[in-house]
């Protein structure tokens, strides 16, 4: 396959990240599977209505709950949390990650200005707390304050168990609420997992994944991925040999697409799924268990590898801001705003609030793509897609007064009342 078209482009993108053409994922251990498929899920601690990886999976697996990822990760042990951007990653991926580690530690951790190792007597310190006392958190170490501000931590202590984290000595064995619980790594890693790949098997499956991870990568940009999963240098002539043992090998191919210039690489796995979408066919593994997102639209969380960092404008000319961290006069839209996926588009953004005193979901602002639809068969799915979410974080009334034109609005309010009784 040399070229495919921008519609395929952007239906294999989100269906290879499990949100179109709707839910095919259950439950637990559709959770499982859809982090799986994403190949990683970025985490953040933020919960104005759910947190982003809460949301992600929410538009992926149906009938998920929250507690399904927390079951997913730590108790039944299938992810492990890591990385500067913190994702979770399949446990089985622990021993190439391995490489990045060792390559953390040669580095050292940067604070107080400067990439340093903490001192060799801390390190011991924080190590025999958790073997004596088992997992522990920040909170659970005393000891002198960090001289310098540090996001990392406030505590010596808090600086030397991130490290410690960083190069693989310790892992997160659970979290209580968003706080990091650690304990020793032999004691959370399956014995399984707990070996080193060799780091040529290591390099290898990270050009793999380089790919994996985004669906379909720029070549122009795949290097720069690379570097940052070996957490090293990737010069340019080792990211052309690379890709061209990739190709000889017959792991990837090269393609174009459709109005834009750079070629990309992709897998030659998923070669099938995209001469059916090609061809205008949805693959077979892809249909999903319930509504299709033209029945019902998705939120997509403010992190989703589909439309964060840019992507949106690539993939579907819709422009997205994350706009947390702006100043209110600043922003553009809202403080938490949310792309609609609807059908294979993003066609609006909303901002969602709960109010957990009262179990509300406010709606406080509503935006609409000038092409975006406006009938009763947007405003149903919008509908749905609200009470699927409202149920979701626990909410017993929405309010979207700030939904329009008001035709559309007194539709959506409709079916909320029909969905949620």
């Amino acid at each position: 396959m040399d070229s495919i078209s921008r519609i395929t482009f952007r239906r294999f993108l989100i269906g290879q990240q499990g949100l179109w053409p709707g839910r095919r994922f259950e439950g637990l251990n559709g959770t499982t599977k859809a982090i799986q498929q994403m190949q990683g899920l970025q985490l953040d601690p933020l919960n104005i209505v759910a947190r982003s990886q809460e949301i992600a999976l929410y538009g992926r697996v149906l009938n998920f709950k929250l507690e399904h990822l927390h079951q997913a990760a730590y108790e039944k042990r299938g992810f492990f949390d890591y990385g500067g951007w913190l994702f979770m990653f399949p446990i089985s991926e622990f021993p190439y990650w391995r490489l990045h580690m060792s390559h953390r530690k040669a580095q050292g951790i940067y604070y107080d200005g400067m990439y340093k190792h903490p001192p060799a007597e801390l390190l011991k310190f924080v190590l025999n707390e958790l073997s004596e006392r088992g997992p522990l958190g920040n909170r659970d170490f005393g000891g002198e304050a960090v001289k310098t501000w540090s996001y990392r931590g406030r505590k010596e202590a808090s600086i030397a168990l991130f490290y410690l984290w960083l190069i693989g000595e310790v892992m997160i064995s659970s979290r209580k609420g968003f706080d990091r619980i650690y304990d020793l790594r032999e004691r959370v890693l399956p014995e399984q997992y707990d070996y080193a790949a060799p780091e040529a098997e290591a390099e290898d499956f990270f050009s793999r994944k380089t790919i994996s991870h985004l669906g379909l990568v720029r070549e122009s940009t795949w290097r720069t991925s690379l570097a940052g999963f070996l957490h090293r240098d990737v010069t340019r002539e080792e990211g052309r040999e690379r890709i061209g043992r990739l190709i000889e090998q017959g792991i990837a191919s090269r393609l174009r697409v459709e109005n834009l210039k750079d070629g990309f690489l992709y897998l030659n796995s998923d070669l099938a799924h995209l001469s059916d979408l090609e061809a205008g066919r949805i693959p077979d593994v892809w249909k999903p268990l319930e509504l299709s997102t033209q029945e019902e639209v998705t939120f997509l969380a403010p992190l989703d590898m589909v439309s964060a960092r840019g992507r949106a404008k690539q993939v579907f000319d819709f422009e997205y801001l994350w706009e947390v961290y702006k100043p209110i006069h600043l922003r553009r839209w809202g403080y938490y705003t949310l792309p609609i996926l609807y059908g294979d588009d993003l066609v609006a953004r909303l901002d969602p609030k709960l109010d957990r005193k009262t179990n509300t979901l406010h709606i406080l602002g509503f935006w609409m793509e000038e092409d975006a639809p406006k009938d009763e068969c947007f405003a149903n799915a919008l509908g749905r897609g609200l009470a699927r979410f409202a149920k979701l974080v626990g909410a017993n009334e929405v309010k979207v007064n700030s939904i329009q034109p008001r035709r559309l609005q007194t539709q959506v309010r409709k079916m909320i009342k029909t969905m949620m009784g």
